[in-house]
């Protein structure tokens, strides 16, 4: 892996913002190493940048230790240059229904806030050595929904990615001691396959007065893990359109 391109690990990645912010890193000369559930498609892997692509369910605790063993391996004495914890789940029923507080299994709890919560941990402290390497920096995807009662997204996702934004804060400051700055990027709605279908009532509810697109969230990520945010830590920008002003 020894490059004088920076390196960056990004979950999630096979769609949606994940993809997007994968484009972003390649298009700006970085070295990608990815991974998610699924292979990635057939025209990315033609990318020079896009290094290497380690399948993993993230939601299972022991295939977290095994990837994080696998990057570690792969990047050797080499630095991490940035960690970007995106993968994230959200059930629904079958019907779409919003899941709350007082229907749904509290087993799903447990493996939303496993992947949402638990694995961005996990990768941060488990990757700390090879990110101090490299001074590098931490970006946790949360949401909108962590901030407020949202008429689609779960209970269960809501407070997930509320706690991640909490982890967000410590980790800035823990980290700082190591040269590692960590911040979160909180989409609103963002045309994805995450998106509910019916999302498009709360567009009168968005300044902007459009849905985000995943290049919005994409290029979020890359501010804060550049140069141009050297001394940026700790903080949550809402890629939302305004909506997070309501």
């Amino acid at each position: 892996m020894s490059s004088a391109r920076k390196t960056v690990l990004l979950t999630g990645a096979s769609r949606g913002i994940g993809h997007a912010t994968v484009r972003r890193f390649s298009e700006a000369g970085w070295s990608v190493v990815t991974s998610s559930r699924e292979d990635v498609p057939a025209e990315c892997k033609r990318d020079p940048n896009w290094t290497h692509h380690i399948p993993a369910d993230l939601a299972d605790s022991r295939e977290v230790e095994r990837f994080v063993a696998e990057v570690a391996g792969l990047l050797g004495d080499d630095a991490l240059d940035a960690l970007v914890n995106n993968a994230g789940v959200s059930p629904k029923t079958p019907f779409h229904e919003r899941l709350g507080c007082l229907n749904g299994a509290l087993d799903d709890w447990h493996a939303v806030f496993q992947l949402n919560f638990f694995t961005p941990l996990s990768l941060g402290r488990g990757l700390a050595a090879a990110l101090a390497r490299g001074k590098g920096a931490i970006v946790n995807v949360t949401s909108i929904a962590g901030h407020a009662v949202h008429p689609f997204a779960g209970s269960a996702y809501s407070t997930s990615k509320a706690a991640l934004s909490a982890l967000t804060r410590e980790m800035a400051v823990e980290f700082a001691g190591l040269g590692v700055r960590v911040n979160a990027v909180a989409p609103g709605e963002i045309e994805t396959a995450m998106l509910s279908p019916d999302t498009e009532v709360l567009i009168p509810r968005i300044p902007l007065h459009r849905l985000g697109t995943p290049e919005d969230v994409a290029s979020a990520i890359f501010y804060l893990c550049s140069d141009d945010s050297a001394y940026v830590t700790g903080t949550e920008i809402f890629v939302t359109g305004g909506q997070h002003l309501y």
